[in-house]
């Protein structure tokens, strides 16, 4: 993991679970089932940051619920694939549509249907309370839990090796 950081001027591509990802992984259910979930504003920032940048920025779940499209979108994030059977299929198809190679590409997953498909990137990392067997194969594990500031780490090490982190005109996109 010590120079994981010379991985990341290639990265054009950040791909994210949602679940303990992009989230605590907690979930409250409400009387009516729905499920209701938590995550960070400063990832949000970050995933919106990265999208105003012209970096690809994806979500791939399997689970659904129209709350993920809702927050996705309000942090500009136009790539989400729900009740995603095998995420290998799905991210070789983004790939394909985008024109990618494996190490242009982080992939921030937290549990065991996560790892086939970090297996296939170029920059496979995790939050701090990932399973164990996502931690093995992560090349950077970050300081921060699933949906409590992950996101916002992974981004903004990549966009600050790249020199694109609060420079210049980035600093005044909003």
């Amino acid at each position: 993991m010590s120079n994981y950081r010379a991985l990341l001027p290639k990265v054009t591509t950040f791909v994210f679970d949602y679940d303990g990802v992009l989230t605590t992984g907690d979930i409250l259910v409400t009387e009516k089932g729905e499920a209701l979930r938590s995550g960070n504003v400063k990832d949000g920032y970050a995933l919106q940051y990265a999208s105003k940048m012209g970096y690809n920025v994806a979500v791939i779940s399997g689970g659904f619920s129209e709350s993920i499209r809702h927050r996705m979108q309000a942090v500009l994030v136009k790539d989400v694939f729900m009740s995603v059977p095998d995420k290998i299929v799905k991210l070789k198809e983004y790939m394909a549509e985008h024109d990618l190679t494996p190490e242009e590409i982080v992939y921030v997953g937290d549990d065991i249907p996560d790892y086939p498909v970090m297996k296939m990137v170029g920059v496979p990392v995790c939050p701090a309370d990932a399973a164990e067997e996502i931690k093995q194969i992560s090349v950077y594990i970050s300081r921060f839990q699933g949906g409590r500031g992950c996101a916002r780490d992974i981004i903004e090490q990549v966009l600050r090796v790249q020199g694109k982190w609060m420079t210049g005109e980035a600093a005044h996109l909003w």
